[in-house]
């Protein structure tokens, strides 16, 4: 079991450091790990080894190193996710003139993994990358939830608690009557919404992907497009949600397609790498 503990503290530690752009020393690491000093720096000389973190020149603080997210690229390179999600959502982008992002459903949570901006000029909506998915408190998390049973979907909110981070508005749901209401209007309407829950002034919509066409497939991951809620009101919205909705169907029909050139070894030497459907392939200049 100490094995272990190890491991979990050294977790502790990165988390710790992960919103630090400026690191902390080794007294406050400990501090705020509850560990004796001794502790903290054996598991900080053995995060040092690995290269994980990093010490400035004069000994007095630990940073997060860049490690972590050379792991998180080469994952996504390896999932192919940005060569297959980008184009959909650039062109999402463009048509909208929003914000628009990926996230992906890893277990009982979500991951914002590719993005695109569509707003050129005027008022920009530009969320940081790395912060999790609150799922009951955004349209990607909603629109998750929905395609889940009404039990299931409390149990994994239930679980985690109605909190949001101190930066949200406070405006999202504290009750399980107030989701289950939430999650019923989101099926009807056939996609997420959150106005002002993340932010001030802001609005965002998000649909479901599945692993292929079938209406019963499995989700995989949502698409949502945000921005300031001035833009997206009314028709505009209801016409970015079409948007939206459509580049689902897009990246639906692409997943499967994904997963089926990864299994066939389609990093070969002189394999395609062209992963769009016939049907779904574009010619000429691209919109």
């Amino acid at each position: 079991m100490g094995s272990i503990a190890s491991v979990e503290r050294c977790l502790d530690v990165l988390e710790t450091l992960s919103g630090e752009a400026d690191g902390l020393s080794l007294g406050t690491i400990a501090e705020r790990l509850d560990l004796p000093k001794s502790a903290a720096h054996r598991l900080l000389t053995a995060l040092l080894h690995r290269r994980f973190v990093t010490q400035d020149a004069a000994g007095e603080s630990y940073s997060l190193s860049f490690r972590l997210a050379q792991l998180g690229f080469r994952r996504l390179d390896a999932l192919r996710y940005p060569e297959v999600a980008q184009p959909v959502l650039d062109r999402l982008a463009a048509d909208t003139g929003e914000h628009v992002r990926l996230a992906v459903v890893e277990g009982d949570s979500m991951t914002w993994v590719a993005r695109a901006q569509g707003a050129s000029r005027g008022l920009r909506y530009d969320p940081e990358m790395g912060q999790s998915v609150v799922l009951h408190a955004t349209a990607t998390g909603k629109a998750w939830l929905a395609t889940l049973s009404l039990e299931r979907a409390l149990e994994i909110v239930v679980a985690r608690g109605f909190d949001v981070p101190a930066h949200f508005t406070g405006r999202s749901v504290r009750t399980a009557a107030a989701l289950r209401a939430q999650l019923g209007e989101t099926r009807r309407r056939g996609y997420g919404l959150a106005i002002e829950e993340g932010e001030w002034g802001t609005a965002a919509l998000a649909a479901v992907v599945r692993d292929g066409e079938a209406p019963d497939a499995p989700v995989v991951a949502t698409i949502s497009v945000a921005g300031p809620v001035t833009r997206l009101a009314g028709a505009a919205r209801q016409r970015a949600a079409d948007l939206m909705i459509a580049a689902t169907g897009e990246m639906s029909a692409l997943w499967p397609v994904r997963r089926r050139q990864r299994k066939s070894g389609a990093n070969a030497p002189g394999a395609s790498t062209d992963l769009t459907p016939p049907r779904l392939r574009r010619t000429g200049t691209s919109r």
